[in-house]
């Protein structure tokens, strides 16, 4: 519950602290324009100017709060054309390593819950932001299933895991994501290479068991 409740607290942060004053401040100088109107119009108009500049800048701001509450993408594209979306994103050199990330589905995966949906796209978008960060990976494929449970796999060719790394910020964020809706995930890097991030979301509403900070996260 931990990332939910930071997302909240952020939400609520930037309404409170920059939206709310931002709209405030637009209306107060909207009056003001008026109180100018009739004696300096000159005034005004260049107030109600900046005032225009100021409500596209706000506007910008209502886009990135919605969506950080749900990518727009998912609307637009569904999950598989959303997380294409976002692997064209990476399909660009880094540094001196170019990623390349493919996703496959192999099921019909319209009609997924809301939740199921933000939180896979979320996962897949930190386990990929990992991959870059830390595997020095050529690629990457995103894989996903649905059955009982919509599973998503995302491996990558890069360096793997050492023995006794602890687990960091972004593998504890994967799990409070999947944790939230009952879920689970394991992370491997087997013999041939590479890491494997594998998650299961139930597709029904579970009960989270309780867990400490590296529960049911499988290296």
């Amino acid at each position: 519950m931990q990332a939910r409740e930071e997302e909240r607290r952020r939400l609520r942060r930037d309404l409170h602290d920059g939206l709310g004053p931002a709209l405030g401040a637009l209306s107060l100088r909207v009056e003001t324009a008026r109180n100018l109107y009739s004696r300096a119009p000159e005034r005004a108009d260049a107030l109600l100017a900046d005032t225009v500049a100021d409500v596209g800048a706000v506007l910008a701001d209502v886009r990135r709060l919605v969506h950080g509450l749900r990518p727009p993408a998912l609307d637009e594209l569904g999950l598989v054309g959303a997380l294409e979306q976002l692997a064209a994103r990476l399909r660009r050199d880094e540094g001196e390593h170019r990623l390349d990330v493919e996703v496959l589905s192999r099921d019909d995966l319209t009609g997924l819950p809301a939740a199921v949906e933000v939180a896979a796209y979320r996962i897949v978008s930190e386990a990929l932001a990992n991959v870059v960060r830390h595997a020095r990976a050529s690629t990457a494929t995103v894989v996903l299933e649905r059955g009982a449970a919509l599973t998503v796999e995302v491996r990558d060719d890069g360096v793997g895991i050492p023995e006794q790394t602890t687990v960091g910020v972004g593998l504890v964020s994967l799990r409070e994501r999947a944790d939230e809706l009952g879920g689970d995930v394991s992370v491997a890097c087997p013999p041939s290479g590479g890491t494997v991030v594998r998650v299961r979301l139930p597709l029904r509403p579970t009960v989270p068991e309780q867990a400490g900070p590296h529960a049911r996260v499988h290296a």
